[in-house]
């Protein structure tokens, strides 16, 4: 799961990045999300990263990636 802003440099190329590699994935812009929605994922985002960064990918419910960390990605799925 991708959380992202619409408006981010690094969150686009994140979710470049996972399709180039052909990850299936999930994502949220959370700045366009509203009320219920948004709060959510507010809290599920601060429960992996307690920054607030963005983007957060969050991997299987296991592991969290925060920022653009393109090698890190590449070798949590090992491509």
């Amino acid at each position: 799961m991708l959380y992202a802003l619409s408006t981010c440099e690094w969150c686009h190329k994140t979710k470049t990045l996972l399709e180039e590699l052909g990850v299936a994935f999930d994502y949220d812009y959370v700045d366009l999300l509203e009320g219920n929605e948004r709060n959510a994922a507010l809290d599920t985002i601060e429960k992996w990263n307690r920054s607030g960064m963005f983007p957060t990918l969050i991997i299987d419910n296991k592991r969290t990636i925060m920022g653009f960390r393109e090698q890190e990605i590449r070798e949590a799925f090992a491509v």
